[in-house]
């Protein structure tokens, strides 16, 4: 079955097409046929395309919207001139998996889209707004290319934290607010902590109920999850995503009263306090350079500059003191994973995070550290009772298999 992967931004699209289904999940011989992403849709937009292992394509074409975007991937992936060789049209398209930021408390798993999943979809743009309608308008323009022929799935950002208990969810708020409005904490990235818990048990050979760990997807969104029995029992984002560790232009926690403060010094609404605390906060209003930690470190090796310094260091201190946090709250756990751009390529930051922590038997080994870039691996030493390991995410397989898995009728996996 080739399902094609969605992840519709406002003005971009990530793209995927995976060839899997029921055997393949089973043997984990799933086929990445190729990947992509747009760029700039709405204008004169930059397309990337790399078929299977070759070298990525740069295509440049004007497209005015989601379905123009869509249409224009497709079309040239059915063409002679892509090299695709198993895409020859729409038609061997099988299903479309669908990344949907949040869920609510409607959806705790990943679903087969119909007019009750766009409504409730719908129903949590207030709890999402710079994210459930780019969503919306991946499907819609999925829906009008293949029409009702081709089964479409969500997957949820939002759903792995449907196991957090009411005491780590809910907020010291008047409790009738979150009966009215479902103010609470939802946490987000969960496809990817999934993913990689998933592939930590593979590695170690353990059953679900076996792994307990803590998982840092770190990249320009930033969250943790403690992951206990194999499920979520607590994560760093909350109701949105601005909450928790430090990320690429997002603060992460502060005080709620710190809002009321910017409003008034800078005579600016509530709204715009929002959006300054989600896209010109975190590392960005830190360093005053830029949101991207790579060039922060090599500004930092270059210039030794002292607010570029101060970024890398709040942003590690945080992440420590989440992992100290969650260990408090799951009585221990067997190991720290870390993910993401950052946590997948930045041995730097990852040996950062992780100083001072030998006190809970957590050593990383230098070397291990070094070599383990862009793969998986053993970060930490022989010794340690707190393992560390590098695993890099793969949110696409996963949204792949899950549309495979509800088309079909299987379980939920365990």
């Amino acid at each position: 079955m080739n399902v094609l992967v969605v992840n519709s931004g406002s003005s971009s699209l990530k793209f995927q097409i995976i060839a899997t289904d029921v055997e393949e999940i089973k043997k984990d011989q799933d086929d990445r046929i190729l990947r992509g992403e747009v760029e700039g849709i709405g204008g004169e937009a930059i397309v990337k395309i790399r078929y299977r292992k070759e070298q990525a394509r740069t295509i440049t074409a004007p497209l005015r919207d989601m379905g123009a975007a869509l249409d224009y991937i497709l079309r040239y992936v059915a063409s002679e001139r892509s090299g695709v060789s198993e895409i020859k049209s729409t038609a061997d398209i099988h299903a479309v998996g669908h990344r949907v930021v949040h869920g609510g408390e409607f959806f705790k798993e990943s679903t087969l889209i119909d007019e009750r999943v766009i409504k409730g979809i719908e129903d949590c743009i207030d709890l999402a707004p710079l994210h459930n309608p780019s969503n919306l308008k991946g499907i819609t323009a999925a829906y009008d290319l293949f029409g009702g022929g081709v089964p479409q799935v969500a997957v949820f950002d939002t759903s792995f934290h449907h196991s957090i208990p009411v005491q780590a969810y809910l907020y010291a708020v008047p409790y009738h607010l979150y009966r009215r409005y479902r103010i609470r904490r939802y946490g987000f990235h969960g496809t990817s902590h999934r993913y990689v818990a998933f592939r930590y048990r593979a590695l170690r050979g353990l059953l679900r109920e076996q792994t307990n760990i803590i998982t840092l997807h770190l990249g320009n969104g930033c969250s943790a999850a403690a992951i206990k029995n194999g499920v979520s029992v607590d994560t760093s984002m909350g109701m949105t995503p601005l909450e928790g560790l430090v990320m690429g232009t997002r603060s992460g926690d502060l005080d709620p009263a710190i809002v009321g403060v910017i409003a008034r010094k800078e005579a600016i609404s509530a709204s715009e306090v929002d959006t300054l605390l989600n896209t010109q906060s975190g590392l960005l209003g830190i360093s005053g350079l830029t949101n991207d930690m790579r060039e922060l470190q090599a500004e930092l090796k270059e210039h030794d500059d002292r607010r570029v310094r101060l970024a890398i260091e709040i942003f590690c201190y945080r992440a420590r003191k989440y992992i100290g946090a969650f260990l408090a709250a799951m009585g221990g756990a067997d190991a720290v994973v870390f993910t993401g751009g950052i946590g997948e390529n930045s041995s730097e930051i990852r040996a950062r995070i992780c100083s001072e922590m030998e006190w809970v038997g957590l050593r990383i080994d230098a070397a291990k550290n070094q070599e383990t870039i862009g793969r998986e691996g053993l970060i930490s030493t022989g010794d340690s009772k707190l393992l560390a390991y590098a695993i890099p995410t793969d949110e696409e397989l996963l949204i792949a298999r899950d549309t495979v898995r509800v088309i079909k009728g299987m379980p939920h996996p365990s």
